[in-house]
């Protein structure tokens, strides 16, 4: 290893206080090589971690590594006068409570081991959940907030957080975090000559902030030496009595012997670096997530046509009166979130669902701009805030008239979002094989909500993502046809050789006629051969595809996309209607 390995040169340097990650607790210690003999290496880091409140910062100022180090126990204690020292309190004496632990302390005897607990009111306070050795936090995008390690003896060996959340908790609480951390280096040489340590000598100084030794033993300074042995035993116990009893301890009923030796024979040089700190981690006396403090980060929106803006936190207000306009892609980013959901409300009108708990009323205008009231904006959580700020733009096309009609006139359109109507009559379609014909329809079942994340008119953005829409509208319906019980009703001469889509086709067939069927299918085989186009993008087929799916291509990919998804439903629809309706209604 090199001269700055062991003098930990670079480590000493970095401070806690402007780390991304502070560890909490934490006991790394990574060995290689025999101990006792030339080869040896070893890296070691350990801290251990206490809050103190401001008041109690001048006691605690002398308080470090043998007092909040990995070595001072983090338990609970129950004391002989009824006075309980609960887990997350720190003594400075016996029953003088001055400090918090974040960290826990839990002895495992019978089954082995120890855990280390991350206080459960750091975890309640921020609103975290555990995915494996992960604590995250859904509300900013399931962010990991702390993380844990484990040796391979399944024992914690760190706890650290991200010192934005540790101050945002300190703050809320009123507390300065002390940090007591130790840092070790060690590597076993044959000879200190001709290596990178051949030039220094054994020292302590004082440098950054904390205290540096090193230390240049030969190992037979470390592991040899003289030892000696003393063994002292009974003499007056009876083995053959059932139920013997020892008397008191004489020179007549004892006996001893002793021993001593040398060992010795270590070959090599010890060279060991250490390092030991103490630092705080101060708040800056803001707490946006815990306390609910104003967030100072929070963007500006667009707000008149002129390009005009305001304050995020000058609109925060449900009496604010005004509108933001959203290019609709603000959507599919939106939704690429982890949590993130949408529904439907009327055609152009609906909810996204965030992870701040709140449900965003947007609607679609006539220049096919997402417009949402800014109050609905401006309450979100700042980084969901950003999102929305990244795809603001003026105004143009003017309030969506649907969201106007729910949000202004109370009287929501009476109309059907396309997306909505293709699963409805899909289930439809299925509850009418099944009750008539007693067939399943689909060999298996689907969760509409979750596949309408997909299957939206949102996530038509250009030519590509048109063809791979159509995919994903055949794969839940064309893909899940049960062409098995579609053959036993069909009466096609090569109905074997059939695939799903055609099988279906040949049913209704049988009801209509050949021509009339195929027209109703127009729609649907034109998806199908849209799905192939998106395999084969070269494909100059896409253009018969498109037609025959009956899509304008004059239109936005937003609007392509919603005529897609209506076309394709209006085919479902009808296949019902025609083959389950009354023969009036149907020909009608």
């Amino acid at each position: 290893m090199s001269k700055d390995w062991i003098l930990l040169a670079k480590e000493t340097r970095r401070t806690f206080s402007k780390a991304t990650w502070v560890p909490l607790r934490a006991f790394c210690n990574d060995e290689n090589g025999p101990t006792t003999q030339p080869g040896y290496i070893c890296d070691c880091f350990a801290c251990g971690s206490v809050a103190f409140p401001p008041e109690h910062r001048e006691r605690a100022d002398q308080l470090g590594w043998s007092d909040i180090g990995i070595g001072h126990s983090v338990q609970p204690y129950a004391y002989d006068d009824g006075y309980y020292a609960s887990i997350d309190q720190y003594q400075y004496n016996d029953k003088e409570p001055i400090g918090v632990e974040l960290v826990f302390e839990h002895p495992q005897p019978v089954v082995g081991g120890k855990k280390w607990i991350l206080n459960p009111d750091l975890v309640v306070a921020l609103r975290l959940i555990k995915e494996g050795e992960n604590w995250v936090r859904p509300e900013e995008n399931f962010v990991v907030v702390a993380r844990e390690v484990l040796g391979e003896d399944g024992c914690h060996s760190l706890i650290e957080i991200k010192r934005e959340f540790l101050m945002d908790y300190l703050a809320a609480r009123g507390l300065l975090l002390r940090i007591s951390s130790y840092r070790q280096r060690v590597e076993h040489v044959a000879s200190i000559e001709g290596t990178d340590y051949s030039d220094l000598e054994p020292h302590q100084e004082q440098r950054d902030d904390g205290r540096f030794e090193l230390r240049i033993n030969s190992l037979n300074d470390i592991f040899g030496g003289s030892w000696a042995s003393f063994r002292a035993w009974r003499t007056d116990v009876d083995e053959d009595e059932d139920a013997p009893v020892m008397g008191p301890e004489t020179n007549e009923n004892t006996d001893f012997e002793s021993s001593k030796g040398d060992r010795s024979g270590y070959d090599g040089i010890r060279v060991e670096g250490e390092f030991w700190r103490d630092e705080w981690i101060e708040h800056q006396n803001r707490s946006t997530r815990v306390r609910g403090d104003t967030d100072d980060a929070l963007p500006q929106f667009i707000v008149e046509t002129d390009g005009a803006r305001l304050a995020s936190v000058d609109l925060n207000n449900e009496d604010i009166g005004r509108w933001l306009w959203f290019r609709s892609s603000v959507v599919g980013d939106l939704l690429s979130h982890r949590g993130f959901s949408y529904k439907w409300y009327t055609a152009e009108t609906g909810g996204i669902d965030s992870t701040s708990g709140y449900s965003i009323h947007f609607g679609i205008n006539t220049s096919d701009l997402i417009t949402v009231y800014a109050y609905d904006v401006a309450r979100l959580a700042a980084w969901e805030q950003h999102i929305w700020a990244a795809h603001n733009v003026v105004p143009e096309g003017k309030v969506s008239s649907e969201l106007l009609a729910s949000q202004v006139k109370v009287q929501p359109a009476s109309t059907h979002a396309a997306e909505e109507k293709l699963f409805g009559v899909m289930r439809m379609l299925e509850a009418g094989f099944q009750q008539t014909l007693g067939v399943a329809l689909f060999n298996h079942d689907i969760d509409d909500h979750a596949s309408m994340q997909q299957i939206s008119r949102f996530a038509s953005t250009d030519q590509t993502s048109l063809l791979r829409l159509a995919k994903e509208i055949v794969r839940v319906f064309s893909d899940r046809l049960n062409a098995r019980e579609l053959r036993k009703i069909s009466t096609h001469a090569e109905k074997e050789k059939l695939g799903s889509n055609k099988l279906l086709q040949d049913v209704l067939s049988q009801r209509i006629g050949l021509e009339k069927a195929r027209e109703v299918f127009g729609p649907i085989v034109g998806a199908y051969d849209m799905r192939l186009g998106d395999a084969h993008p070269t494909s100059s087929k896409i253009g018969e595809a498109l037609e025959l799916a009956r899509i304008d291509t004059e239109l936005s990919y937003l609007r392509q996309g919603e005529q897609l998804i209506h076309n394709f439903g209006r085919s479902v629809w009808l296949i019902g209607r025609l083959m389950f309706a009354e023969p009036d209604s149907a020909g009608s």
